[in-house]
């Protein structure tokens, strides 16, 4: 099972970029996207279909805004959106598919770097997204949590952790957080295979961060601990340059 996690920065923009020529090419059985930036309605699903995917989404009710989605060739059992939290479901940051005994999930964590009322916004949602994930694993042991977390677990992950310390997604409660996250049954599947330095996920469009590669590593794949031994291969997909994020990939038997 080869699952990608993208955040496209816009669905529709990402399409005017050869989106679906590269859905077609990357042999994933599962994509997980993040922040379409759209209205299910807004994006065509028959192109998706056409390529050999059922398509999924869950907007957020704001235009323009967040939205997530699944991929995926083989259809779901069952599909879930949303946490069934009303603020949280407001902004379209999760949706699920279940196949078996196994899950899933396309996730899209809150950014905190517009100012305090929205950081604040981010923790009380991990906070909340910590218990919905507790609850969850005891229904859906088999779980995969993919998609942009927004936080920079460790130093590794960031190009400069001593100048973004003080920065939203590297601060040290966000970090405690996704820690917490991980030991409470799931393992980074591109951190479980590969300990390498300047790997990341993420770079700004601005001082040509990522030709230089000044990067930040905040797209995950989450899998839980019952699936570990089942992780063949993690990987980023660097040379795909539709949004400012890359492709992740991970294959699991």
């Amino acid at each position: 099972m080869r699952i990608i996690t993208y955040n496209v920065n816009g669905i529709r923009a990402a399409l005017g970029k050869g989106f679906i020529d590269w859905v077609k090419s990357s042999e994933a059985d599962v994509i997980c996207i993040q922040e379409t930036k759209a209205r299910p309605e807004q994006i065509p699903t028959d192109l998706f279909n056409e390529a050999g995917y059922y398509a999924y989404w869950f907007s957020a009710q704001k235009k323009g805004y967040s939205g997530v989605g699944i991929l995926t060739k083989k259809e779901p059992d069952n599909v879930v959106i949303g946490m069934g939290v009303e603020k949280y479901d407001n902004e379209g940051r999760v949706i699920r598919a279940d196949y078996g005994d196994v899950s899933v999930m396309s996730v899209y964590h809150p950014s905190g770097t517009s100012g305090n009322v929205r950081q604040e916004f981010k923790m009380t949602w991990l906070d909340d997204f910590l218990i919905y994930s507790r609850k969850l694993k005891k229904e859906r042991p088999n779980i995969i949590i993919s998609g942009d977390f927004n936080i920079c677990h460790k130093p590794i992950d960031i190009h400069d952790p001593i100048r973004n310390a003080n920065n939203s997604g590297f601060l040290p409660e966000e970090r405690e957080w996704i820690g917490k996250f991980i030991e409470d049954g799931f393992i980074d599947s591109f951190r479980y295979l590969n300990q390498e330095p300047h790997n990341y996920t993420w770079w700004s469009y601005r001082t040509a961060a990522r030709t230089r590669n000044v990067g930040w590593r905040i797209d995950y794949h989450c899998v839980n601990k019952n699936l570990k031994d089942r992780v063949v291969k993690s990987y980023h997909n660097t040379d795909i340059l539709g949004s400012d994020h890359c492709p992740v990939s991970v294959i699991i038997n």
